[in-house]
């Protein structure tokens, strides 16, 4: 769906600008979106009957009728009564996501948010993305039959991931489900937000879990621009993931990094996807300082809230790159993102492998697989050797492990069944 902008309703309808907020803030413009401090208007909405005229021509009509004094008893009565109603509250999806503090300061900030489920849902994020899933399960689980929409699809989606980490996976497959189902509910009555919530949520599950997205979903161009600054931005790195997904490792990359240019204000935890989708990007096409950078940048917003998560899920994406900057002086804190890798990627191939088709191998341990995917994307002996920081001879002994736990008899053999070897381990979501 194409959308202009409220000065370029004012215009096309010419009325003032100030009409046109009113209309959008009193819902008499179907499928305006409110984003920041504007709105985003459909293209082809009309533009609303003005109130005065309508209450003037049903004034005369009483009167013809000998009802001088009323206009619709039962039309007032109801804008009455939807007068004196308390407004219907719209909460955020994944308010966490959406929300800017100093990093180190998540658990000062989530307190602060404005009602009790907002911040029951954002302390469950944080637990999941500081590899606590357990943590993460049992508070979203709460709120997967929670009425508002938000909430939920927050929940399930939480739910599901922190399950796959969790090897539960009958209960992820059913939050996957609930996701959706909730998707074919919505009708013209949801609020056009949550709409859009729902729109993402589904494109982004399928899109990181590498399955096919539905042709009736909406692609993620239409829908971005109606988030909240953070969840744009998340929902950004998820479109940085697509593209590479399909080998346009330079779209991916522009994405990205125009993402991160645009950021006014740092969101953590979105900042820190799309600068490891950039990572991703950059190693792909052999431009390992670049990649370092990014995951750096990364690593200085994550490490003081100890969020892990989104470093061992991507694990067998970023090519090394983990083992080349944060082994050697993190020590501890890469061991603990090997747990995470093996944890989360177990349960992703549980849902990948049987619903894509595509078997993708548990066989090799992370560095083995590293080499794997390295060798399989043309890098020689020599650049493995550099960008890993062990010998060459190091390089081959891994190599000749790797034919053998794969019954391959030739290293081009392997770089040919390995050509895909952007099934094995999972981003995040």
């Amino acid at each position: 769906m194409e959308y202009m902008s409220v000065k370029e309703a004012a215009e096309k309808w010419r009325i003032s600008e100030r009409y046109v907020q009113r209309y959008c803030a009193t819902e008499r413009i179907e499928g305006a979106v409110k984003f920041g401090c504007s709105w985003a208007i459909p293209l082809d909405a009309e533009k609303p009957a003005d109130m005065r005229q309508r209450a003037a021509v049903q004034k005369a009509a009483n009167q013809k009728m000998g009802n001088p004094d009323t206009i619709n008893q039962k039309t007032e009565k109801r804008r009455v009564l939807k007068k004196n109603m308390p407004p219907q509250k719209l909460h955020t999806a994944m308010p966490l996501l959406n929300t800017s503090w100093p990093p180190g300061k998540a658990m000062d900030f989530i307190p602060k948010m404005e009602d009790a489920d907002t911040r029951q849902i954002a302390l469950a994020e944080y637990y999941y993305f500081s590899g606590q899933s357990a943590k993460a399960s049992d508070i979203a689980e709460e709120y997967l039959p929670h009425e508002d929409l938000a909430l939920r699809l927050s929940a399930c989606w939480l739910y599901a991931y922190a399950n796959l980490a969790l090897d539960r996976i009958p209960r992820a497959r059913q939050a996957m489900a609930q996701v959706q189902a909730t998707v074919k509910s919505i009708d013209e009555n949801t609020p056009a937000i949550y709409r859009t919530y729902a729109a993402c949520i589904a494109v982004g599950a399928c899109v990181l879990l590498h399955l096919p997205v539905p042709e009736t979903l909406p692609p993620l161009r239409e829908c971005i621009p109606l988030l909240p600054p953070g969840l744009r931005l998340f929902f950004l790195y998820v479109q940085a993931h697509q593209a590479y997904l399909a080998g346009q490792y330079g779209v991916c990359i522009g994405i990205a990094e125009t993402a991160l240019a645009l950021e006014d204000t740092l969101y953590p935890v979105p900042t820190i996807y799309l600068h490891l989708v950039s990572t991703m990007g950059h190693i792909n096409l052999k431009q390992g300082e670049q990649a370092e950078e990014h995951l750096l940048e990364a690593w200085k917003i994550a490490r003081p809230d100890d969020l892990l998560e989104a470093f061992g899920e991507h694990h067998g994406l970023l090519g090394g790159t983990l083992e080349a900057v944060l082994r050697k002086d993190y020590p501890d804190d890469f061991k603990r993102i090997i747990d995470i890798t093996y944890n989360f990627s177990a349960g992703w191939r549980k849902i990948h492998n049987p619903d894509t088709g595509q078997h993708v191998t548990d066989a090799l341990t992370t560095m083995e697989f590293t080499v794997a995917m390295l060798a399989a994307r043309g890098w020689t002996n020599q650049e493995i050797s550099d960008h890993l920081g062990i010998r060459i001879s190091t390089v081959k002994w891994y190599i000749s492990i790797i034919l053998d736990k794969l019954y391959i008899k030739k290293e081009r053999a392997a770089a040919a069944v390995y050509a895909p070897v952007d099934w094995f381990c999972p981003l995040l979501f």
